[in-house]
């Protein structure tokens, strides 16, 4: 019977725990268009990009224009598929 009563109150004492850590709200994902924004800014937005490859790729959008997709990000040296997968939505256009 002592089992029975310790198991019941272990299961009512998890369910009324597993709301607190539900209801913790997430951190706003932070954007940069990469088109318009600073060197600074897109290095400070995008994980895996310093200030050496933001630099980059406001040469080679200042050189060669703007950028038309997400994907072009990979002819700035340095920057490759899985730099841009893992910030592909940190990353605008517009």
């Amino acid at each position: 019977m002592k089992n029975i009563l310790a198991a019941v109150i272990l299961c009512l004492t998890a369910w009324s725990v597993v709301p607190a850590f539900a209801e913790i709200p997430a951190e706003p994902l932070v954007t940069v268009n990469i088109n318009n924004a600073s060197a600074a800014e897109i290095a400070e937005t995008l994980n895996g990009i310093g200030l050496a490859k933001a630099e980059a790729i406001v040469a080679y959008r200042e050189e060669n224009g703007g950028f038309e997709s997400v994907d072009q990000l990979t002819v700035v040296k340095g920057i490759g598929p899985a730099t841009i997968d893992k910030n592909r939505e940190r990353i605008a256009l517009q």
